[in-house]
C-alpha cells in the first residue's frame, strides 16, 4: 500500500470510552494501545454473535519445567522476579493454566523420579525432594504473584523405570502387576504437592503415550490399555484418596490420534466416567490446527475438556534479541527434515509468531478450552535439556550476563492470556478465510474480547460487527490485535 493512501483518523467506536485496542506488530509495537488507525484499502467484516455461546475457557498459559526453574534460580533476584511478574502479574501475561512434569522429562537436568529404590512397593522412600530445589519454589512464587491464581496440569513422562517391562527410563510399558502401585505413586505426588500448598487441577496418565522415538523419558500406553487403567485403577484410586475432582486427561499427544483415542475413552459411560477430557499437542503440523479433528473430539464428548497441553517452536535454537526473525517465515520444525513424504506439506517453513496466534485462534474457535505453551523460559541454546532437544520459548535468558529477552512470541501470548479469562464463554465468529483470523469471548466480568491476526503485508480495515453493531478499526500489517469492549 502506498503511504499516500493512508489517512490517519481518530477512532470513536460508537461509545469512545467502551473500546480499548492493543496491538503487537512486526513494525515494532508491543502491546501498544491504539487510538488512531490508518485507513486501509481492504475492509473485512467480522461478525460476532453473542447469543451463540460455545465452550467455557479453562485457561491459557505455559509450563513449569526444571529447565525454566533452574535457569531462573541462576538469575539475580530482581531479574527472576521480573520474569515471574511478566508471566503471572496482572500487568503481564496473567497466566491462568499451567503444566508441570511428574518426575524428569527432556527439559530436566537428568533422570529422576520420586521412588528411586527398585522394588519399593510400599513407597517407603517416596520423596519429591528433587522438585524442592528450584521447581516448587518457582511455582510457589508464581502463586504469590498471581492475583486470580492458576490451575496446574501434571504429566509424568514415564512411570519409575523399575515398574516397566524394559527396566528403562525410555520406552517400555507399565507392567500389569504395577498398575495399582503406579496409581498409588501418582496419589502420593498429589498429596505431597498439596502439603506444599500446590493443588493439582488435572493430570495425564503419561505424556506422549506413542513415545518419542526413544529420545528421552517415555512409556507406551496404547488407548485401550490407558483407558482400562483409568477406568479400573487410577480413577477409583483418586476417588478413594479424596482426589476425585482432579481432571484426568487422556491421550496427551498429537492431534492425529484423536479419533482412535476418543473412540476408546468415550466408548461407553463406564470408560468415560473418570476422564475429565482430552489432552493434545500441536506437533502434527507447523501450520494446520486440524479443525475437523477438534470438532470430532467435541462431538464425541461435548461435556469433556479439550486441553492443548503442549506446543512450542521445536527444532530451533533460539535467536537472541532478533525480533525481526520471529516475524519472518524462516523457522522449521522436526518435520521439515523428517516427516514422511505424504506429510511434508504439514511442515513448511513458518513464522513463529503466526504459529502461536494461528493455533490459539483455531483452537478456541473449535472447542479447545485450555491452551498451554511448553517451557516458559529457556537459555540461548534452547535448554537446558539433557537430551539436547533444543526448542524456543517466549522468554529467553542469559544467566551469566543476567539478561532477559522477551521475544515477540511472549507478546503474542499476552494478547490471549491476559484478556481471555477463565470462565469466559467463547462466541461464534464469522471471519472470511484469508490472511485475517479472529476469535472472541465474553468474560465473566461482562467484557467482550476479540483477538485478530493479520498475516498480510498491508493493513486491513475491520468492520467488527457485534450483534449487528459495527466497530470500525484497522489492524496493521503483520500484527496481532486485542479489542476489549465494555
Amino acid at each position: 500500500m502506498q503511504a499516500k493512501t493512508l489517512i490517519l483518523m481518530v477512532l470513536c467506536l460508537t461509545a469512545c470510552s467502551r473500546v480499548t485496542v492493543y496491538e503487537t506488530s512486526s513494525a515494532g509495537d508491543k502491546l501498544a494501545r491504539k487510538t488512531s488507525f490508518a485507513k486501509a484499502d481492504t475492509v473485512v467484516r467480522v461478525e460476532v454473535n453473542t447469543a451463540a455461546e460455545k465452550q467455557t475457557i479453562t485457561g491459557i498459559g505455559g509450563s513449569f519445567t526444571e529447565a525454566t526453574s533452574s535457569l531462573l534460580a541462576r538469575m539475580s533476584p530482581e531479574k527472576r522476579n521480573e520474569v515471574i511478574q511478566a508471566y503471572f502479574g496482572s500487568k503481564g501475561a496473567a497466566y491462568s493454566l499451567t503444566r508441570t512434569h511428574v518426575g524428569s522429562c527432556d527439559f530436566s537436568r537428568g533422570h529422576y523420579c520420586y521412588a528411586e529404590v527398585p522394588g519399593d512397593t510400599a513407597l517407603e522412600h517416596f520423596s519429591i525432594d528433587p522438585d524442592r530445589e528450584t521447581l516448587l519454589p518457582l511455582i510457589k512464587d508464581a502463586q504469590a504473584v498471581s492475583k486470580d491464581g492458576f490451575a496446574i496440569v501434571a504429566s509424568p513422562w514415564t512411570a519409575p523405570w523399575w515398574m516397566k517391562d524394559n527396566g528403562s527410563w525410555i520406552d517400555g510399558r507399565l507392567l500389569p502387576e504395577y498398575w495399582q502401585l503406579y496409581a498409588d505413586y501418582l496419589v502420593r505426588y498429589l498429596q505431597a504437592y498439596k502439603a506444599e500448598g500446590v493443588d493439582i487441577w488435572g493430570l495425564t496418565p503419561v505424556n506422549e503415550p506413542y513415545g518419542n522415538g526413544g529420545n528421552w523419558e517415555s512409556m507406551s500406553f496404547p488407548p485401550a490399555e490407558e483407558t482400562a487403567f483409568v477406568r479400573d485403577v487410577l480413577g477409583p484410586t483418586f476417588e478413594a484418596a479424596g482426589f476425585g475432582e482432579v481432571q484426568i486427561l487422556g491421550y496427551d499427544q498429537n492431534r492425529a490420534g484423536i479419533p482412535e483415542w476418543t473412540a476408546e475413552m468415550y466408548a461407553n459411560e463406564e470408560n468415560a466416567r473418570y476422564f475429565g477430557g482430552l489432552a493434545i499437542h500441536w506437533y502434527e503440523s507447523t501450520w494446520e490446527w486440524f479443525p475437523e479433528l477438534l470438532e470430532a473430539a467435541h462431538n464425541a464428548a461435548p461435556d469433556k475438556h479439550i486441553i492443548e497441553t503442549e506446543g512450542c517452536d521445536d527444532a530451533e535454537v533460539p535467536h537472541w534479541k532478533d525480533d525481526a526473525w520471529y516475524w519472518q517465515c524462516e523457522a522449521t520444525d522436526w518435520g521439515w527434515d523428517w516427516a514422511p513424504a505424504d506429510q511434508r506439506y504439514l511442515h513448511p517453513k513458518y513464522v513463529p509468531v503466526y504459529r502461536y496466534a494461528r493455533d490459539l485462534i483455531g483452537c478456541l474457535n473449535r472447542w479447545v478450552d485450555g491452551w498451554i505453551d511448553w517451557n516458559m523460559v529457556l537459555d540461548r541454546q534452547g535448554g537446558p535439556n539433557w537430551a539436547n532437544n533444543w526448542c524456543l520459548a517466549p522468554v529467553l535468558v542469559d544467566p551469566d550476563a543476567d539478561e532477559v529477552y522477551y521475544t515477540p512470541i511472549y507478546y503474542a501470548m499476552v494478547h490471549f492470556s491476559r484478556w481471555l479469562r477463565p470462565g469466559a464463554r467463547v462466541l461464534d465468529v464469522v471471519c472470511p478465510k484469508g490472511e485475517l483470523m479472529a476469535t472472541a469471548a465474553r468474560n465473566p466480568d461482562g467484557s467482550l474480547v476479540a483477538v485478530l491476526l493479520n498475516m498480510g503485508s498491508a493493513p486491513v480495515g475491520v468492520d467488527l460487527s457485534i450483534d449487528g453493531e459495527s466497530h470500525n478499526i484497522t489492524i496493521s500489517k503483520e500484527a496481532i490485535q486485542t479489542i476489549i469492549i465494555k
